[in-house]
């Protein structure tokens, strides 16, 4: 058996790189070679003016030998200049320019604003107030029947200053919390009751609100609201009122009202949802036709049954604001009973067809 040796390697030592010449300036190769061209060349950097006109003087004279050789350039630098900020340098015109500029940006927005047109500037319509108005303009009212609107007590607080009502100040009773009865969030406290939880449904009365108030027959200042609680409260509604579009926030503003009695507009004291004494009747106009939308009844059709109801004359339509129950809590005062609709419609939308078909009768667009 053979065994194979490794290869004699031969190590060969690597040339050292061949070093370039450093390059030096022109300056520095006269400088270093010949001691008379050092001396002019320093000579030329004491005087640059000199050396300028003599440069400028030879390129003049002889265009050949300028092309040839290079033209002498200044050994040192130009000092930089240095220009003054605009706002020292102006500082005295800068105010004055301002409020040029303001002036005139004033003028160019009060030439805009008078070429508006005043008729295209949507006006707040005009509700009825006096009873002389209130006879004179037919009008829509609803009263939402048999609302959900009850408070309960949720916790008792001490009289700290800790302790804050759901409006966020602190109550009379020493702090007490109270919330909206739901049946939600109090599913527990209805059965200790024995209360089905159908009957805690706030949440009807809010869909009703924000169905009618969003209309345009409310915007046109044609539609009164009213709510009648299951307790027997009487609510009047002012159709300037922005009801919150959350139910968190309008469980704590109906707490705040049943409390309070009361809400008053942030700037001014004119009542946007207040308690008002019972019936209801003793604030519709003398000429109201009152009527209740019940499944029960006869169907009519709005567009046909709307020319029936007296010229001139309001009406106010009962609608319960509950999930389900008897629709007679207006049998006494309404003049007739009917349905809207083959199908059983929920409160929101019910007052919405009628809404709708009342903005068609009266040209409400």
């Amino acid at each position: 058996m053979t065994t194979r040796s490794a290869p004699a390697t031969t190590y060969r030592p690597i040339a050292p790189l061949p070093h370039s010449p450093r390059a030096t300036s022109p300056s520095s190769r006269s400088t270093a070679g010949d001691l008379p061209s050092a001396i002019d060349s320093i000579q030329a950097r004491l005087q640059p003016s000199d050396t300028a006109s003599v440069a400028s003087s030879n390129s003049n004279s002889n265009s050949s030998s300028s092309t040839s050789k290079p033209a002498m350039r200044h050994a040192l630098p130009p000092k930089p200049v240095t220009a003054m900020p605009s706002s020292s340098v102006n500082g005295s015109s800068a105010p004055s320019s301002s409020s040029s500029s303001a002036a005139a940006a004033a003028q160019a927005n009060t030439a805009k604003r008078s070429r508006v047109d005043s008729s295209l500037v949507p006006q707040i319509p005009k509700v009825p107030k006096t009873a002389i108005e209130k006879e004179n303009t037919p009008r829509l009212i609803v009263v939402l029947e048999q609302a959900c609107l009850e408070t309960y007590k949720v916790s008792t607080g001490s009289s700290s200053s800790s302790s804050r009502g759901p409006s966020g100040n602190r109550s009379k009773d020493g702090g007490d919390k109270y919330a909206l009865l739901n049946c939600d969030d109090h599913q527990r406290v209805l059965a200790k009751m024995g209360r089905d939880i159908a009957e805690a449904r706030p949440d009807i009365t809010h869909q009703c609100l924000l169905t009618l108030l969003d209309s345009p027959l409310n915007k046109a200042g044609l539609l009164q609201v009213y709510i009648h609680t299951a307790r027997g409260v009487l609510i009047e509604v002012n159709p300037h009122v922005r009801i919150p579009r959350t139910f968190k926030r309008f469980s704590g503003l109906m707490v705040q009202l049943l409390h309070k009695l009361s809400i008053r507009s942030m700037g001014g004291s004119e009542k946007l949802l207040r308690v008002i004494k019972n019936p209801v009747t003793d604030h519709f106009p003398a000429n109201t036709h009152k009527i209740t939308l019940s499944f029960d009844s006869p169907v009519q059709r709005l567009g046909s049954y709307l020319p029936t109801v007296p010229q001139g004359s309001s009406i106010a339509v009962f609608v319960g604001a509950m999930a389900h129950g008897k629709d007679n809590f207006a049998d006494g005062v309404v003049d007739e009973k009917i349905s809207i609709s083959e199908y059983s419609l929920s409160a929101s939308v019910a007052c919405g067809k009628f809404c709708c078909a009342l903005e068609d009768f009266w040209g409400v667009v």
